[in-house]
């Protein structure tokens, strides 16, 4: 399996639509505000079901919420 990191627009989209609360934004894809904001940071993957439900709330598609960046070398 080759490294990389994800990177997401979450918290940009959400401002662009309103400045969606995480607490909204949790409770349009079944999770909560915590789960939202560990996203936003980095911290947690969301399974492919939660990131496809955050594109479809900012009517765009997956891949501009979430970018994956291989590591160097791979």
């Amino acid at each position: 399996m080759r490294a990389g990191t994800i990177s997401n627009r979450v918290r940009l989209l959400r401002f662009q639509h309103g400045e969606m609360t995480q607490a909204e934004l949790g409770k349009r894809i079944g999770v909560t505000r915590q789960t939202v904001a560990a996203i936003e940071a980095g911290k947690y993957s969301p399974s492919l079901e939660a990131a496809f439900r955050i594109a479809a709330v900012f009517h765009v598609p997956l891949d501009e919420v979430f970018q994956w960046q291989a590591e160097p070398g791979d």
